[in-house]
Formats: structure tokens, C-alpha cells, sequence
């Protein structure tokens, strides 16, 4: 397989989930998110965000009243013990099992789990193995 070069930053600016139970959805994200050692961003009356991800009750204004489909969102981990604290996390908090913590096909030193948050969303956690980076991350101050 040829050498990938990845460039992540901020090719996607943020994502709104739109949820039924805003509590269990909180609870969820709060311990995978402990797990990837990702800060919560903050919390509002019917949404709470972090990072990139922003999670409401139909009731928001951006909602419409209507809840988000079933979506595929992958977390990036930096080892795979990340990965499997992830795994363990999401389903001593409502996730349930879509896939435990392994080697995939997708490209060499692949390792992910898959789990379903408390809507039914696919969320994944990956480690794509060592790897050189430019940086630890972007930051964005405004």
C-alpha cells in the first residue's frame, strides 16, 4: 500500500446531533469523551458541545424540531489503549456494541471500536497507528 499523507485540521467546522434523551446523551459523551481525553466544551439549557461536536434537543432553534438521522462519526485516538478505554466507556454509559476494539481491513495498524450511543448513532474511535504529525493538533483561538 502506498504512504498516506492525511491533512486534519478543519475540513469539517462542526457537526449538530440532534438527540431524544439530551441526559443520556450527556452522560455518554461525557465518559467517551474522558476516555480520548476530550475537554467538554460547555453545556446550555437543552445542548452541551465539545470540540467540533455540538449536541441539542429538538427543541433548539437549529433543530427545527426534528432529530438528526442515524450518522458515522469517528474519534480520533491517539494509542489503541485509547481505543479500548473508549469501548469500555461508551458501554458503561448507554453505548451498546457495533464493533470491539481490533484491527480493521481499511488500512495497515487500523484499530478501531464501534459502538451506538444512545440514538442509535454509529461512533467509532480510531488509532491509525504510528504515524509522524506535523503537529499534536490545530488550534484555533478567536
Amino acid at each position: 500500500m502506498e504512504t498516506q499523507e492525511l491533512h486534519r485540521g478543519r475540513l469539517i467546522d462542526h457537526i449538530q446531533l440532534v438527540v431524544r434523551d439530551l441526559a443520556a446523551s450527556q452522560a455518554f459523551y461525557t465518559a467517551v469523551f474522558d476516555a480520548i481525553k476530550v475537554p467538554m466544551g460547555g453545556t446550555g439549557e437543552g445542548y452541551f458541545w465539545a470540540d467540533e461536536l455540538f449536541v441539542s434537543t429538538a427543541d433548539s432553534a437549529a433543530a427545527q424540531g426534528h432529530l438528526t438521522g442515524r450518522h458515522h462519526l469517528a474519534f480520533q485516538a491517539q494509542d489503541r489503549a485509547m481505543v479500548d478505554a473508549f469501548y469500555q466507556a461508551a458501554l458503561a454509559h448507554g453505548g451498546k456494541d457495533n464493533g470491539a476494539p481490533g484491527e480493521r481491513p481499511y488500512h495497515p495498524g487500523y484499530y478501531a471500536a464501534f459502538v451506538l450511543d444512545p440514538d442509535g448513532n454509529n461512533i467509532e474511535a480510531v488509532f491509525h497507528g504510528e504515524a509522524n504529525r506535523s503537529a499534536a493538533s490545530v488550534k484555533v483561538t478567536f
